[in-house]
């Protein structure tokens, strides 16, 4: 069951990084279930956490957990989540400020009913300061922390990096670390805690080695003028001959060296690698040479190289890369090709443990296992505390 087996996690359900974390834990063994909206059973239209009009199996973020829908504006509702809070050893929630304490969810009441909970709280701009209460998205939050402006080619504007550095870098994997982080902490000291996962430092967090470069007058603060924005020529993305691309990034000298080679530069009267001012016309010259072979000859002239190169590929590519298929990067899962569980671990493997769930498809089972009694659930169900998709 991986690495994180007998781990139990509440999810309440919502949108972006706090569902991604939430799976991250699952692929590593957690128990995690997912508590989502009890009017939004049957209706895959409305469904919390997925786009508008796809099915269920579609919503990758998701996968491997069991789902039970709650009326949460129910206080019977609100009472049986508490129950399973008080056997978990971590929540999630990604709501604004003041949400969970609204409801009745708050981390003062949880963690007195259950002392060694971990409370992880995703938000964009943290729990607290000038902006918390407003709403965000990705691009925001990576435009408030330096990311969003470093990124772009040289004279352009910046360039949203999908919502890789705020959602998902920043927020997702910075709570799951979190959250591990705590239940270590709570199993060792018996108490546990609130971590306040914000986005903005997140993704700021990713960029320590660039404000160190800041800090150290290495960094440039113009787009496409730096040694890994687009700026030098050995660390660079040309378009081939059939209109596709590869990415070369020859840092290091000797690899630098065979780059050189390879395009067929080695012996030629050239700048220093490191010359800044000669990048821009080395540029020129390298995006003229790759333009004289497609993607797949100079994939062949340098795949099996130290050069650092790769060739740039669709998702439907990477799909069926030999190296990604070597190594099954990728597993079907009711008929969906997807990213697998990382990272590996050799002595406890991971795997996806079931297909996204229908909002409302495990709400019996799930009360039953975590110790309701059939007369409760019953109950539960006829004051419309809890739906279940069957």
């Amino acid at each position: 069951m991986g690495p994180l087996e007998g781990v139990r996690i509440i999810e309440l359900a919502g949108i972006g990084p706090a569902p991604f974390c939430a799976m991250l834990l699952s692929d590593m063994g957690a128990e995690v279930i997912r508590v989502d909206r009890g009017a939004n059973v049957g209706h895959d239209d409305s469904r919390v956490g997925g786009p508008v009009g796809e099915e269920h199996r579609f919503n990758l973020l998701a996968r491997g957990r069991r789902n039970i829908a709650v009326d949460l504006k129910n206080p019977a509702g609100v009472a049986a989540v508490l129950r399973l809070i008080d056997r978990a050893d971590a929540l999630i929630e990604g709501f604004r400020p003041g949400v969970m304490e609204r409801l009745g969810l708050g981390p003062s009441l949880c963690l007195a009913r259950n002392p060694k909970l971990v409370f992880g709280r995703m938000t964009g701009w943290g729990q607290d300061g000038p902006i918390a209460h407003t709403a965000g998205h990705d691009i925001n939050y990576i435009a408030l922390s330096g990311v969003l402006y470093s990124i772009g080619e040289a004279g352009g504007p910046p360039v949203p990096p999908l919502n890789l550095v705020g959602d998902f870098g920043g927020g997702a994997l910075y709570l799951a670390m979190g959250v591990l982080a705590g239940i270590v902490s709570a199993r060792t000291t018996g108490r546990g805690q609130v971590v306040d996962c914000s986005m903005v430092e997140g993704s700021a967090s990713l960029m320590t080695m660039m404000y160190a470069a800041l800090a150290s007058g290495a960094w440039t603060e113009k787009r496409g003028h730096n040694r890994t924005d687009g700026g030098a020529h050995y660390y660079q993305v040309y378009e081939t001959r059939d209109g596709e691309h590869v990415a070369v990034g020859s840092i290091e000298p000797q690899f630098y060296a065979l780059l050189l080679k390879h395009t067929g530069l080695a012996g030629a009267s050239l700048p220093e690698q490191t010359d800044r001012a000669a990048w821009p016309a080395m540029q020129e010259r390298l995006a003229s040479i790759f333009k004289m072979k497609t993607r797949a000859e100079w994939t062949q002239i340098m795949e099996q190289t130290d050069i650092c190169f790769a060739p740039v590929l669709r998702m439907s590519e990477a799909l069926d890369h030999p190296h990604n298929r070597h190594r099954e990067s990728f597993v079907e899962i009711d008929g969906i090709p997807q990213p697998a569980p990382a990272p590996r671990f050799l002595a406890t493997p991971t795997h996806v443990q079931r297909p996204p769930a229908r909002i409302g498809e495990h709400t019996d089972a799930v009360l039953k296992d975590w110790g309701f009694s059939a007369d409760e659930i019953a109950q539960l169900h006829r004051g419309g505390a809890v739906r279940s998709a069957n």
